[in-house]
């Protein structure tokens, strides 16, 4: 008897949670969403996270208040992000850095794609390799040139170690056999103020904070990282056309959620992300910020990005022989 009833109570307890998880997913979103992204205010991280929620915000009908916390290549947010309540309320917005992670860090409190649940990617763009504008390397092929003849001498500068950009010069180390050294900063402005400031004379950058400086004259953009020129910066080669054949980084950024969060939440979340993905406006907004190409997707088709992307920076990194940190 004392075992039918509490199997009895059980049954009650799980219809309960059943029922409960039924409403809020009905119900949602009923109050403000936190959307955390993990690189400095203003740089592209940000200014996607703010276009697209400003988008989403209209769909759902609920404020939706971006946070940064930068550091460790995203990896702090990420990691507030998967321990966060999988209830649709704490949403995350990671680049490709996040894939990155899984290549450069010995071990993380969590792992990159089966942590979270995915929602959409929402663009791919390039990255530009840079200079100060009074530096003596007129193109990408010379400053390669100074690199082979001192060795160690150059360094870049990046958002962090474990970025894309970060991995986009180790790349170009290994590929065009050269040494420039790295240089980790906290977000795409402090590196700029770096390279303008004369600490270092290589910078990979994101089009949205490079290109003014560049159209100014205050910097001088040598190659874009993509297989194609940027519509951003439409007179700066690519990688490829300075004579670097096969080389290619495109980061992405995209929308996630923690793992557990209820599929119709998720269902939700993609839907309301591809209709803003459509706004004329948004998507122009989008892609002027990082003179990239818009792109959604299906949760799985996330999932699979990520999973791509881990094994190919894990190739990057074992080629360069990066330390795991």
């Amino acid at each position: 008897m004392h075992r039918m009833k509490r199997l009895a109570a059980a049954i009650f307890l799980l219809g309960i949670c059943l029922a409960t998880n039924a409403v809020s997913a009905d119900t949602y979103p009923s109050r403000p969403i936190r959307l955390l992204h993990g690189f400095a205010a203003g740089g592209a991280a940000d200014t996607l996270s703010r276009i697209i929620a400003d988008g989403l915000s209209k769909k759902l009908g609920q404020p939706i208040i971006v946070e940064a916390k930068p550091g460790a290549g995203g990896n702090i947010a990420a990691d507030a992000v998967a321990k966060a309540a999988p209830d649709g309320y704490t949403l995350g917005l990671v680049t490709g850095a996040h894939a990155i992670s899984a290549a450069t860090y010995k071990s993380l409190a969590y792992q990159p794609a089966d942590s979270f649940e995915m929602i959409s990617t929402l663009v791919y763009y390039a990255l530009v390799i840079a200079v100060r504008n009074d530096h003596p390397a007129k193109s990408l092929g010379e400053l390669i040139a100074t690199a082979k003849e001192k060795p160690g001498a150059l360094s870049f500068g990046s958002v962090g170690f474990g970025s894309t950009h970060h991995l986009a010069g180790e790349l170009l180390n290994a590929t065009a056999g050269v040494e420039i050294v790295h240089v980790p900063y906290r977000g795409d402005s402090q590196s700029v103020t770096a390279l303008l400031g004369g600490e270092i004379p290589v910078i990979v950058g994101t089009p949205v904070l490079l290109a003014p400086q560049i159209q100014s004259g205050a910097i001088r953009g040598l190659a874009v990282t993509s297989p194609t020129r940027t519509t951003l910066l439409p007179d700066v080669p690519t990688v490829q056309e300075a004579g670097i054949k096969g080389y290619d980084v495109r980061t992405w950024a995209g929308l996630l959620a923690p793992k557990g969060t209820p599929p119709a939440i998720i269902a939700t979340l993609n839907a309301a992300t591809l209709d803003v993905l459509k706004d004329p406006d948004i998507k122009q907004r989008l892609e002027t910020a990082v003179g990239g190409e818009v792109r959604g997707s299906s949760p799985a088709e996330m999932k699979t990005l990520i999973e791509t992307e881990i094994a190919k920076w894990i190739g990057v990194v074992e080629r360069a022989k990066l330390p795991k940190i």
